[in-house]
């Protein structure tokens, strides 16, 4: 049976999911898709950090023993920031790999050039697990595209910030004791920045920019307002009007074909697709010319949400070569 040689960029969280669920789902991958799939190798910052056994594997801190690898076909990434990811993608795309990213930050900023690189090379680049998690945004609006257009996505795309909004809410809380309990549960980070100031949730809307309306806007014109702003008082208020906080990531395009897009809180009544999107969840309404509206609703992150759409998206590609689609 032939052989698909992948490597995995980055092995945190989500590089440990990924490496866990494509050995669970050996079998079940194989038998779906007639091929056998191998990690290869994994690329790590420090060789002498503790990490999870992986015999057979090469483990290197040298990009450079990853795209020699002969016959490489996929490549997973799991790094964080813009750089060096960008380049090793571009790199994996030139060999003819299929690429595969969780980066929401390099993927926000390139996601355009490096598609239009890897069609040009006749590969595929996956990107399901870059917004929202395990929710299928990203498939969704593939397929809605074919027939339907968009004309405004509103999402809540950052859990951490919906779970202290809703603690706030519920436990009737500061701001500070909401998100030291979510520190506490490991849904927001020791740093906390990117979440609470909004700068997540627009990466994450930027991806969606560009799948939907094939342009983003300028980033410079795009208000971000996080939500640390908000007080107790401000959510006793609202919740006695019968309405809820969300911070809330929308863009819409006007007749013109001009874009237009937000990141801040909201508030927002029972009639509203978010006001029932809770905790760590995210949720992503589409404003559709013919379906109307539809609302995605699922988990916004961790390990397995994160890298098990990773691993769809390999089967998908895969499939595709295949001239076949894959669900698993």
């Amino acid at each position: 049976m032939a052989k698909i040689k992948a490597a995995i960029l980055g092995f945190g969280t989500v590089g440990q999911g990924i490496y866990h669920i494509v050995n669970e789902k050996k079998e079940d991958l194989k038998k779906s898709l007639g091929l056998d799939i191998e990690i290869s190798a994994i690329l790590v910052n420090n060789l002498a950090k503790e990490r999870i056994a992986t015999p057979g594997v090469l483990v290197t801190d040298n990009f450079e023993d990853i795209i020699n690898i002969p016959g490489l076909q996929v490549v997973f990434e799991a790094i964080v920031n813009e750089e060096p990811a960008y380049s090793y993608l571009c790199r994996a795309i030139d060999k003819g790999c299929h690429v595969i990213t969780a980066n929401k930050v390099m993927f926000s900023k390139y996601s355009i050039p490096l598609q239009e690189r890897a069609k040009s090379r006749g590969v595929f680049v996956g990107y399901e697990a870059t917004t929202a998690g395990g929710v299928p945004v990203i498939k969704t609006l593939k397929n809605l595209l074919q027939v339907n257009s968009v004309k405004k996505i509103q999402g809540i795309l950052n859990g951490t910030s919906n779970y202290i909004l809703t603690q706030m809410r519920l436990d009737e809380c500061q701001f500070e004791e909401a998100l030291k309990e979510a520190q506490l549960l490991g849904y927001a980070e020791a740093d906390p920045y990117n979440d609470v100031s909004g700068q997540d949730a627009f990466r994450k809307l930027m991806i969606l920019s560009a799948l939907a309306f094939g342009k983003q806007p300028n980033w410079s014109d795009v208000k971000v307002v996080g939500i640390d702003e908000i007080s107790l008082e401000d959510v006793r208020k609202a919740k006695q009007e019968g309405l809820r906080y969300r911070h809330v990531a929308e863009i819409e395009q006007d007749e013109n074909g001009e874009l237009f897009a937000s990141v801040g809180p909201q508030l927002v009544g029972p009639d509203h697709p978010l006001y029932a999107i809770e905790g760590v969840n995210n949720a992503v309404s589409l404003d559709t010319n013919y379906i109307g509206t539809l609302t995605l609703v699922g988990p916004g992150a961790g390990m397995y949400p994160t890298a098990s759409v990773m691993v769809e998206d390999y089967a998908e590609i895969i499939g595709k070569r295949a001239g076949f689609f894959i669900t698993i």
